[in-house]
């Protein structure tokens, strides 16, 4: 295998997994089970060998078991970069989340260098016809895989913006109040922005030499309004100075890289995304997410953890022989849950089936 891989994991009171160990190989992983015995929050718990608050995007707190009042905890081994890390999340009662790497506190922000990944989960299948946030925090998420320190970036321009729009609602108009924090938000909007575009770069190489079954999407990114994207320092320090009075008008920043849009095309069609039917538009989330597993092992030698939650589901056997060989082909440790081991019988003994409950848990 060349991709990053979790050959132990063990979860203590996380949503209903009071105590689960798996024992695991490099090979990708098929958890299967009835509806609600907790596949897919083995899938979050992974999510949190990563930055950021999962897949579910859930507080530190709503993911443990509130009644036993120990606060939660995630362990793994993870092989990466060709050697074995001990990676371990937890939060106690009350507390925030914190990390430790080989048994030494890090921060989040470790992770991203550490252990790449990407999911795909039901929620983001109505991803291109909701609203603009969850296709920016797509995104964001994927830079995250291309330029670790993107979530720094984000970080710091939001904490700017916040204090700018406590300016705006308490009414300031002193232009030396605004002058440090636009110079903030500005110069961290230039990086996220050439961050992002790096990112659907990348992808879009992967794009071009991959032999896949799945369709290729064009992506760029967008302003709020259509227009292309704020991309220098200067142009986004003038657009907030000049648009300060509509600004305290709404009691907020109207305009920014916060409120970037990515618009995909289905490229075969000439279709945007959002017009394309259910089908198709699963098809583009699912070539979006190998397309990216494929440019960050380009870029870092290794593919990354794949989380695809229920994925077999709407897929036609074609599609889904399809979706087993290519992440064979890539050599990524895909984790995936489904009701039934009979949807993945396709990938044999390429894959670790694993029936959920475990005797024992």
């Amino acid at each position: 295998m060349t991709g990053v891989a979790v050959t132990s994991l063990s979860l203590s009171h996380f949503r209903s997994h009071t105590h689960l160990t798996l024992s695991l190989d490099e090979r990708p992983v098929v958890l299967h089970g009835p509806n609600g015995i907790g596949k897919t929050n083995v899938l979050e718990a992974l999510s949190f060998l990563s930055p950021g608050r999962g897949l579910r995007r859930a507080k530190t707190e709503a993911v443990g078991q509130s009644e036993a009042g120990l606060g939660w905890r995630v362990s793994a081994l993870v092989k990466s970069g060709g050697r074995e890390r001990e990676v371990m999340t937890r939060s106690d009662a009350g507390a925030s989340r914190t990390v430790q790497l080989d048994g030494k506190p890090v921060p989040q922000m470790a992770l991203a260098e550490l252990v790449p990944m990407v999911w795909l989960v039901p929620a983001m299948d109505r991803l291109w016809i909701e609203a603009a946030e969850g296709r920016r925090k797509f995104l964001d998420r994927m830079t995250l895989n291309f330029v670790t320190t993107h979530g720094r970036d984000v970080l710091a321009y939001e904490r700017a913006m916040r204090d700018r729009n406590r300016l705006l609602k308490d009414g300031v108009r002193d232009p030396h109040w605004y002058h440090a924090l636009e110079a903030q938000m500005a110069e961290a909007g230039a990086r996220i922005t050439q961050n992002r575009q790096r990112c659907l770069s990348e992808i879009e190489a992967a794009q071009a030499d991959a032999t896949t079954a799945f369709p290729f999407a064009g992506l760029q990114i967008e302003a709020h309004d259509g227009r292309a994207p704020l991309r220098t320092k200067g142009e986004i320090e003038n657009t907030l100075r000049c648009n300060r009075y509509m600004d305290q008008t709404a009691g907020r920043t109207l305009d920014g890289p916060h409120r970037d849009d990515l618009a995909a095309v289905y490229v075969s069609k000439g279709t945007p995304a959002r017009d394309c039917s259910t089908g198709e538009q699963k098809a583009l989330l699912i070539s979006l997410i190998l397309s990216m597993s494929r440019a960050v092992k380009s870029l870092v030698g290794q593919a990354p953890l794949v989380l695809l939650d229920e994925v077999a589901a709407h897929l036609d056997q074609e599609r889904q022989r399809a979706l087993y060989d290519e992440i064979c082909a890539l050599g990524a440790q895909a984790w995936m849950t489904g009701t039934g081991a009979e949807l993945f019988q396709p990938l044999g003994e390429r894959a670790q089936f694993i029936a959920l409950p475990l005797d024992g848990t």
